[in-house]
């Protein structure tokens, strides 16, 4: 289809500095998981963005001395010349494709601890480090600080040598040159302390002596945190936020501009609606004639179209966006908006860099695997054959299972025993904050209905019986799982006295309707979203919440996705009383006897209702029953085969599909980047 005329406006070209942008859509820096160790890994994932439309793909922060450290993070380096190889197989790929490419320089200062490298870790003035280290920070002196801007210097040509079109300073996410501009930080009395003439003065020379490094070849752009959301504690957009940008207004190409840490930046569409940053950053082109951009997890290119005539930004950033749809761009320059999978805000990107693996995506499951597996988010290998496949169960592992199997031409029948396809999400997306997650049911049910090639059946309760009547070649059984009643998990491995029995309530019994009675204790031993969403639920709807968990902060793993701070805000905002470090021992019905678990002392609580938050079964009944009957070619898939997030459903499911009448042998997992000896 042709492009829709009311969005020409996003493909119009855009200069910065000396070098143009083909259209309006920018993939700004983000975090990868991949880093210096996967150079491989990194280009691939980079110009599948550009072959997908995007104007100007991004690296993630890159690192311009071992003082700036994040091990055992990843993260890019420009350290030495083996460094400008390593960063050209990602430029060439790019310009490929017709995009530019840009670096993002960077120096933590007190948010590394160098912990690799063993150098000393540097900021403004002495400081303890931001992440809890035996190590001080040492308070730079005049040489520390010429020193800084000579690497960063020389980390621009590298970058320039290397093929990038835009070499960013990076004064944002509260890592070394935006602490010269926080008062929290800089303590200093010299040139480079005190006024915010001052504060400012680091940032001004790095953007200076960077445009003379680069000369005419590159672009130099700023990102900038203009709001730490700290109110008078911190920078603020009314404030030295604005005043900062006022100051420099014309001296770089380009302003990118967000607001600080990263977690507030990054922050989940459980806890932000999309372009909530809109209210931070929309003063910054009053003060600039250079192009702007921003983020704000965009995927409606109404919005994008309104936010570049309402002059508030010149360039559409995306970060998640762009993971979760590589191809957006261009769906929207050709009139496909159906097909563009819109980014759920649900931060599983994120867990892949805070674990130190390669970024992954609940939406997207060939995000990190576009080098190491050959996976392509819009391209999939043709069938080999006439085989047919059975799918029962339409949750998220079904339904990508049976999309991904039917776009290589696959006969495929998707039977599902509810009168609605979508599983889990279905209940989940229900649950506070998280309705965004049911675009992962509805992107995978739109691309089902352009396939003559598979067939749905709703309403449909498969037994063995049915499997053997149908006599598919292969068979898929994504039952789902369920959540346990008797509260066995990691810390009660053998279950709980009393739990299941009377005023005992499932996590999938709340989904469904069920009433609890207060006071509710919520026993979390599965530490992601689930305990605490339903406590914020039960909390909201009136009721007195206790939330136990073993784990010294509710929510814990939430912390891969920058979520659980805003977690535990919420919770302590609605009243839950929150129970760290204790297991749930015994449930008499009213009261709950829970002990600390490092001293092993018990206390007894009230409780009218009890809601065990730990293991989930596979509800694998017909999958056993036709493994009893030696039924051939049957697969268990998703949360059948081990219960886990939508992600790894939606990854298990598109394996599957990918794998299915392979001859590849199942023992080359993936590629892997070696050190050279």
């Amino acid at each position: 289809m042709p492009r829709d005329a009311r969005y020409d406006l996003l493909f119009e070209p855009v200069p910065i500095g000396p070098v143009t942008a083909r259209n309006r859509f920018y993939q700004v820096p983000h975090c990868t998981g991949m880093g210096y160790t996967m150079p491989q890994t990194v280009a691939a994932m980079r110009a599948i963005k550009a072959q997908g439309g995007w104007a100007v793909v991004c690296t993630e922060y890159c690192s311009i001395h071992p003082s700036s450290d994040d091990s055992p993070y990843a993260f890019c380096t420009l350290w030495d010349e083996r460094d400008v190889h390593h960063h050209k197989l990602m430029t060439d790929a790019v310009h490929e494709h017709g995009a530019l490419a840009g670096v993002e320089l960077w120096h933590g200062g007190m948010h590394v601890n160098n912990r690799l490298s063993r150098h000393i870790s540097l900021a403004p003035s002495d400081s303890m480090p931001y992440h809890a280290h035996p190590m001080q920070v040492r308070g730079m002196d005049k040489q520390d600080i010429r020193e800084l801007r000579r690497w960063h210097v020389v980390a621009a040509r590298r970058a320039r040598t290397a093929g990038f079109d835009i070499v960013y300073v990076y004064a944002g996410h509260d890592y070394l040159p935006f602490q010269f501009l926080s008062r929290r930080h800089n303590r200093r009395h010299d040139e480079y302390g005190g006024s915010l003439e001052n504060r400012v003065r680091l940032l001004r020379e790095l953007i200076e002596e960077t445009k003379e490094a680069v000369g005419d070849r590159c672009a130099v752009a700023v990102r900038l945190a203009v709001d730490e959301l700290q109110g008078a504690d911190g920078i603020t957009c009314e404030g030295e936020g604005r005043d900062v940008v006022a100051m420099l207004a014309d001296l770089p190409d380009l302003w990118d501009v967000n607001v600080s840490g990263v977690e507030n930046d990054s922050c989940s569409a459980r806890f932000s609606e999309e372009g909530f940053q809109e209210a931070y950053i929309g003063f910054v082109k009053s003060l600039t004639t250079k192009p702007v951009v921003a983020v704000g997890r965009y995927t409606s290119p109404d919005r994008m179209v309104s936010l570049v005539q309402r002059g508030v930004l010149d360039f559409i950033g995306a970060a998640r966006p762009s993971i979760a749809d590589p191809f957006l761009p261009m769906k929207i320059e050709q009139g496909r908006l159906d097909e563009i999978r819109e980014c759920i805000g649900c931060n599983i990107c994120r867990s892949g860099n805070n674990e130190g693996v390669p970024i992954r995506c609940t939406q997207n499951p060939t995000m990190g695997e576009e080098w190491r597996r050959g996976w392509h988010p819009e391209v999939i290998p043709p069938k080999t054959s006439e085989k047919s496949v059975l799918v029962v169960g339409g949750g998220p592992a079904g339904l990508e299972a049976a999309r991904a199997l039917g776009q290589r031409g696959y006969t495929v029948t998707l039977a599902e025993a509810a009168t609605e396809l979508g599983g889990r999400i279905n209940r989940e997306s229900r649950l506070p904050g998280l309705s965004t997650w049911a675009r992962v049911r509805d992107w995978r049910i739109g691309r089902l209905h352009n396939l003559p090639n598979v067939d749905i059946y709703l309403g449909s309760q498969i037994d063995a019986s049915h499997v053997a009547e149908f006599a598919a070649d292969h068979t898929l059984i994504a039952t789902g799982a369920y959540w346990r009643r008797d509260g066995q998990g990691t810390h009660t491995p053998f279950g709980v006295p009393g739990c299941g029995e009377a005023n005992t309530l499932t996590p999938d019994e709340i989904m469904a309707g069920s009433q609890a009675t207060g006071p509710v204790l919520i026993y979390d031993d599965d530490h992601y979203y689930m305990g605490g969403v339903l406590a914020e639920q039960l909390a909201t709807a009136g009721l007195e919440v206790r939330l136990v968990t073993p784990h010294a902060i509710p929510s814990s793993w939430t912390s891969m996705t920058d979520e659980q701070g805003f977690v535990q805000q919420r919770l302590l905002r609605c009243g839950v009383n929150l129970i760290v470090g204790h297991v749930l021992e015994e449930f008499d019905g009213s009261r709950v006897r829970i002990s600390c678990v490092h001293t092993r002392r018990t206390q007894r609580v009230e409780c009218a209702t009890l809601v065990p938050v730990t293991m989930r079964d596979a509800d694998d009944t017909l999958y056993r029953a036709l493994t009893e009957a030696d039924t051939n070619a049957i697969t268990a898939l998703g949360d059948c085969a081990a219960p886990g997030a939508i992600v790894h459903a939606i990854y298990a499911g598109h394996r599957f599909a990918r794998e299915f009448d392979s001859t590849v042998s199942t023992e080359l997992l993936f590629r892997r980047e070696r050190a050279e000896l």
